[in-house]
C-alpha cells in the first residue's frame, strides 16, 4: 500500500463511527471486536493496516515476544479476597503518636452528634478507636465522619470540656 492510499484509509478512519470501526475491525482481524470504544477500535484498526503494509513484527522479535511470554508466571485464578476477622481492631496507619495535655485520658469515651447521628470515640493509649478503627489523631476521625478536613479538636470541643471540667473536679 503506497502512501498516499494509507494517508487516505487513516483520513476515512477518523471519520467513521464506532458501529462502522467494528465492522472496518472484523474485515481487518476476521473476528468481532468485544469493545465498543471508537478509539480503541481506531487504533486498532491503524495499527492493523500498518503491520500490513509494513510486514509487521520480524520474525526476530516475534520469537523474543513468545520467550518472553513462556517465561511471564500468569496466574489463571486471582487470589481470594482476605476477609478481615471483624472482631480485632483494624489498626489504618501506625500510632505513633506523642501524649498531649489537651487529649483525656485512656478510655475516654468522646462523643459528638452529626447530621442526625451520635459518633462515639475511645481515646486509646496510642490513638482513636471509631467504628472499629483505630485512628493516628482526631482530626483524622473528624475527616471519616464529615468526609471533609476539620481539626480534631475543634470537631470534639463540647466533649473535651466536658471531660477536662470532669477532671478538674474530681
Amino acid at each position: 500500500m503506497s502512501k498516499t492510499n494509507m494517508r487516505k484509509e487513516l483520513a476515512d478512519l477518523q471519520k467513521m463511527a464506532a458501529k462502522d470501526l467494528r465492522a472496518k475491525y472484523r474485515e481487518l482481524f476476521g473476528d468481532d471486536s468485544r469493545s465498543g470504544n471508537r478509539q480503541w477500535l481506531f487504533r486498532r484498526c491503524v495499527w492493523r493496516l500498518q503491520a500490513l503494509a509494513e510486514g509487521g513484527l520480524s520474525d526476530r522479535a516475534r520469537q523474543r515476544a513468545m520467550e518472553i511470554a513462556n517465561d511471564a508466571d500468569v496466574r489463571s485464578i486471582p487470589p481470594r479476597p482476605v476477609v478481615p476477622d471483624k472482631t480485632m481492631l483494624q489498626q489504618t496507619r501506625p500510632t505513633d503518636i506523642k501524649a498531649d495535655d489537651r487529649l483525656p485520658m485512656v478510655n475516654t469515651v468522646l462523643t459528638r452528634k452529626f447530621k442526625r447521628r451520635v459518633h462515639t470515640v475511645t481515646v486509646l493509649p496510642n490513638g482513636f478507636e471509631y467504628d472499629g478503627q483505630i485512628y493516628k489523631s482526631l482530626t483524622a476521625v473528624a475527616k471519616i465522619i464529615t468526609g471533609s478536613h476539620w481539626n480534631g479538636y475543634h470537631f470534639f470541643k463540647k466533649s473535651l470540656l466536658h471531660t477536662k471540667q470532669l477532671r478538674e473536679t474530681a
